[in-house]
């Protein structure tokens, strides 16, 4: 009897850690029934947020799919687990850069032109909760970038009360080439805007799928930067998106002015800059440009890529379409960063009014005014300036303008100038592009060796409840924070974000003024 019971108990000793891990991971992973299968996510350590990695929202854009629309995902059977970020899309390796440490670039491995999948982070306990979504839609000029960056961790921002959704699209050759053939066999009669029909097809996933994840499909907002940001104003302007999402937040540029960083072009002369690049590469088919390896496509159809007017996902050019009052009408939150400039080299002050002179003629003393350049130093400022506003700061601001005007689309605009605390030569890269993204998601501690303040903490939970506020609302402003006022062309008010936070009049504004009056002639 004794024996009986020394084994019984021994048994029950080994079954204990058995049952106990067994009931850990019943704990951490939450399954969830989307349109193509059942998909399970981990929760974080706290058990207050799930989140669900590398969901497919549409099929592989592979061989016969590459350059196509994107297909919808197969259904598969059984449990996906979704506990890792899906394949970056196809990109040359990731290489740090000026301000640019490991953590605002895409992981090594894996890339793949099998990309196209997003990522959901929810604190939702039930679908009964409906939570307002946001969608972030990268950055990385069209050629470059991918949802597995650290600093887009959704985590925070699901804590806050939002269901947070990252999503991959096509890059560079991939994303947006355009050639005659493709055109042709298009029932769109298109090429060339892969990578938006990528955004698309995940925002039409989010309207069918998100409720399951305790979201409201009626209250989306897309988001992005840099190139993000200017999908997110070609996704305003275009007639394939609407109903797809309710307000849209802009950072750091728009695409209502020409960007002298990207390719600008029609149809026409996108396609035949396909088909120079197919020839030189002696690919004289589709059949064999698709049945290139990927690495082979990106050495020989080596060109610029950024979204065109193709007559279908932009009848016309954003600009056109904005001045005709046929974008989506939905609230905007837009703005751009003090410092972000791309300068690979400063004229001294006597070379700058030079330049101004030859530029401008009679007004170079206006324009010297706004961009002053009585020392060396004075003069570098002004080209960093200068810089910001043609590649970011301006098109947004015509952006903001055009907003203030349209009824029931209430804008309101920020300036972030907070010197991001650095050391050695990080320094001088201040209040530089993209570093507003961690204070907005309140992700600072993604950021490597940063010599944080207090201030920044302060800044990072302000601006995150600004974000959150307009997610759920349309309007930044809520109980506790300072007033955010609306934006309009009489008193162009914007809220500066800095170790001290105030309302003034947009920083910057008469050499913005200058600039658009030159741009628009």
């Amino acid at each position: 009897m004794k024996k009986q019971t020394k084994i019984a108990f021994g048994v029950l000793i080994l079954a204990v850690p058995f049952v106990f891990y067994s009931f850990i991971t019943a704990i951490r992973v939450s399954v969830v029934r989307t349109e193509a299968g059942l998909v399970s996510g981990v929760k974080n350590s706290t058990g207050d947020v799930t989140a669900y990695k590398g969901i497919p929202f549409a099929a592989p854009p592979v061989g016969e799919l590459r350059w196509k629309t994107p297909q919808p995902a197969k259904h598969w059977d059984g449990v996906k687990k979704c506990d890792a970020f899906g394949p970056s899309p196809m990109q040359p390796k990731p290489v740090p850069f000026m301000v640019y440490t490991a953590e605002f670039l895409i992981p090594e491995q894996p890339i793949s032109e099998d990309c196209l999948y997003l990522n959901v982070w929810t604190n939702a306990k039930t679908k009964a909760d409906k939570k307002p979504v946001f969608v972030w839609i990268y950055g990385g000029g069209f050629t470059s970038g991918g949802t597995a960056c650290a600093i887009y961790n959704g985590e925070a921002m699901a804590k806050k009360g939002v269901i947070f959704v990252s999503v991959n699209y096509r890059v560079g050759v991939f994303g947006f080439l355009a050639h005659p053939e493709l055109t042709k066999e298009s029932p769109d009669k298109a090429s060339g805007n892969y990578g938006l029909l990528d955004q698309i097809a995940a925002l039409k996933w989010v309207k069918k799928n998100i409720a399951a994840f305790g979201g409201d499909p009626d209250k989306v907002t897309i988001a992005g930067q840099s190139a993000g940001s200017m999908s997110v104003n070609c996704l305003v302007a275009s007639p394939l998106t609407k109903g797809l999402f309710n307000r849209a937040i802009a950072e750091s540029g728009s695409l209502l002015i020409k960007n002298p960083m990207l390719a600008s072009s029609s149809l026409q002369s996108a396609e035949e800059q396909g088909a120079k690049l197919a020839e030189k590469a002696g690919a004289k088919s589709l059949a064999e440009m698709r049945a290139m390896p990927a690495e082979e496509v990106m050495k020989k159809l080596q060109g610029r890529y950024a979204p065109i007017v193709d007559g279908y996902v932009l009848p016309e050019s954003v600009a056109d379409i904005f001045a005709k009052g046929k974008q989506n009408h939905v609230p905007l939150l837009t703005g751009w960063n003090a410092d972000e400039a791309f300068v690979a080299g400063f004229k001294n002050k006597e070379d700058f009014k030079k330049q101004a002179e030859a530029d401008y003629g009679a007004d170079a003393a206006e324009f010297l005014k706004y961009f002053p350049a009585e020392t060396d130093e004075q003069a570098a400022r002004s080209q960093i300036e200068i810089n910001r506003n043609m590649i970011f700061a301006l098109s947004g601001y015509k952006w903001a303008n055009i907003q203030s005007k349209a009824a029931n689309s209430p804008v309101y605009v920020y300036n972030f100038a907070r010197k991001v605390p650095a050391t050695g030569d990080m320094v001088k890269y201040g209040a530089f592009h993209t570093a507003e993204v961690s204070y907005v998601m309140d992700n600072l501690k993604f950021l490597n060796n940063r010599p944080f303040e207090p201030a920044d903490d302060a800044l990072a939970k302000l601006m995150s409840a600004y974000w959150v506020n307009f997610i759920k609302t349309g309007n930044p402003n809520g109980n506790g924070l300072p007033a955010w006022p609306k934006y309009n062309t009489t008193q162009y008010q914007a809220k500066v974000f800095n170790a001290k936070t105030q309302t003034e009049t947009l920083p910057g504004k008469g050499g913005l003024d200058f600039l658009l009056s030159k741009t628009e002639k």
